[in-house]
């Protein structure tokens, strides 16, 4: 068996065997298979797909390609969540917390954001102090203490797939179902989940920019869950308009904060509600939806989520009387109104666009090793659908280059798109799959 045969054969639209791809995965880990050998195969898999097995062999040779956490010492049903991406999305923030305070154990492994998606270790990091990089032992330990800890991927986990990512990113492959299917959930089985819940997005603030691609990718994903015996459960959410109100790293931490006592936007909520009940699901806290929904509601009023998203931010080194008053967080030097050219709905905020103009303010990075600026973004005062009257203020820009400001303005108001007619207000939860 060499490289070449399994080029060739997948070139041909034939199925590569698990062993195949467990030599491509082991020889492309040790550097033994050249980048461009590998560009070859990864290109024509994009071209010729990958079959349910083969999706699923490739998914399980790179989450072995690493380190494998082993959470069984915590006795407890490991549940995660992932979202496939988008602008604005603080779910983490608030729905860890929350289901941690039903009582599911959360462990979870969280990543940088890159181009015009957030990341929640940058958004963890606008709080003084917080750790995300403390090692395995302390992290299970804090789990174990008060069943919560949230870190940035710190170990050797599936580094098969980093190699993979990068080099389908650097030849226009990152968009394939298959390729996209094995590296979320090679993650997942490494970072030692048993359940996944998966909020899949869907729009143009997602990978997934149509209904169609995202129930093909929330199958992928169900049928490797199923094959590799993780209990799957898809979310299938609507990312056309940025989720909740600000996009931005500590601006989004704001709102979490908000939203953790009670004052939750209503998109967000929804979101919050429909993942969090099916993790409390799967991790036996209940059999009944609708109760689940009951408990998580209840602990987003009573305090309950606000306090144990502050014993996180104690036990990991964040300074937690800062959460205390807002005001505390570091505003942007400029924060400029926007305000409405014209009386109408809005039918319009297309989420990748309000995501880029973030990201161009310093809220984002285009490379990796780019710094962020906690305090830049955009906070919206309208979703689609709302009616806005002329001079009306819709948004406010939070800049720190004044050079910046003139052309951000114009963005903005280009982006947010208003007309006579009444428009409909877009529906958040899609779809479930499971």
């Amino acid at each position: 068996m060499t490289i070449l045969d399994i080029i060739e054969k997948k070139r041909d639209k034939k199925e590569l065997t698990k062993e195949e791809i467990e030599f491509f995965v082991d020889g492309y880990t040790k550097g033994e298979i050249t980048d461009y050998q590998a560009a070859a195969l990864v290109m024509a898999i994009f071209i010729q797909g990958m079959t349910d097995e083969e999706t699923t062999n490739l998914t399980i040779a790179m989450a072995h390609s690493g380190e494998i956490l082993d959470l069984s010492k915590l006795n407890k049903i490991i549940v995660d969540k992932h979202s496939t991406g988008g602008v604005g999305d603080k779910v983490s923030l608030i729905l860890l917390p929350l289901v941690a305070s039903c009582g599911v154990a959360v462990a979870k492994m969280s990543g940088r954001g890159l181009g015009f998606t957030g990341g929640t270790v940058d958004k963890l990091e606008s709080i003084p102090g917080y750790k995300t990089d403390i090692d395995i032992n302390k992290f299970v330990e804090n789990v174990e203490k008060i069943g919560i800890s949230m870190i940035s991927q710190t170990l050797n986990l599936a580094p098969a797939d980093k190699k993979l990512y990068a080099l389908r990113d650097s030849i226009s492959c990152v968009e394939s179902i298959p390729l996209i299917a094995s590296s979320i959930m090679s993650k997942k089985i490494a970072s030692g989940a048993q359940k996944i819940v998966l909020d899949v997005t869907v729009g143009s603030g997602a990978f997934m920019k149509n209904l169609h691609d995202a129930e093909k990718l929330a199958k992928e994903m169900i049928s490797i869950g199923k094959l590799a015996g993780r209990e799957t459960v898809c979310v299938l959410t609507n990312m056309d308009e940025p989720l909740g109100y600000s996009v931005g790293n500590s601006l989004e931490v704001k709102e979490a904060i908000e939203a953790l006592n009670g004052n939750i936007q209503e998109d967000v909520k929804k979101v919050v509600l429909e993942l969090g009940s099916y993790m409390l699901l799967l991790a036996g806290i209940t059999n009944d939806l609708g109760k689940a929904k009951e408990m998580l509601n209840e602990n987003l009023q009573n305090g309950k989520a606000y306090n144990k998203f502050l014993e996180l931010v104690k036990m990991q080194g964040g300074d937690a009387t800062y959460l205390a008053d807002l005001e505390n967080f570091e505003d942007s030097q400029y924060i400029e109104p926007i305000y409405s050219e014209k009386t109408g709905y809005i039918y319009s905020m297309d989420a990748k666009e309000i995501g880029k103009l973030a990201c161009s303010l310093g809220a984002g990075r285009v490379r990796k090793e780019d710094k962020i600026d906690p305090s830049v973004g955009i906070v919206l005062l309208k979703k689609v659908g709302d009616y806005v009257t002329k001079d009306e203020v819709i948004a406010y820009l939070h800049v720190n280059n004044p050079e910046q400001l003139d052309s951000a303005k114009e963005n903005i108001k280009k982006i947010i798109k208003i007309r006579k007619e009444k428009t409909e207000h877009l529906k958040t939860i899609i779809k479930i799959m499971k």
